[in-house]
């Protein structure tokens, strides 16, 4: 009996993480050109993250920061309805990164929280 029970916890617990594990992809990409020039005088990249999970669960996150991978940086949570339809294209200035959706949404992200590697 106790087996059955402490089999049955494991297999929701299995099940349950299976379902709810986000899976993560990179919808856009965009690096700042090298005419920008930042304070810390490194390149700074933007990156769409597409999280999504076998429930059904979806959200969309943009990235910015020193790693051309969107591991670390200043994370900024989008929409879902604007993630889903991607990026139309960025304008990276000294005074930070401006975001336009094909939607005529735009987010403009200032240049201090995504400088010296936050």
């Amino acid at each position: 009996m106790l087996l059955g029970i402490v089999a049955g916890i494991l297999l929701t617990v299995t099940v349950t993480t299976v379902l709810w594990w986000p899976q993560r992809d990179v919808t856009y990409r965009s690096a700042a050109p090298s005419t920008v020039v930042y304070p810390d005088e490194a390149a700074h990249f933007l990156a769409l993250v597409h999280e999504h999970t076998l429930s059904g669960r979806h959200s969309y996150k943009m990235v910015i920061g020193r790693e051309p991978s969107p591991s670390y940086g200043h994370w900024v949570d989008v929409d879902p309805v604007l993630g889903a339809k991607g990026i139309e294209s960025t304008t990276w200035t000294e005074s930070g990164v401006r975001v336009r959706f094909p939607t005529g949404h735009e987010i403009f992200v200032p240049a201090r929280p995504f400088l010296y590697g936050r």
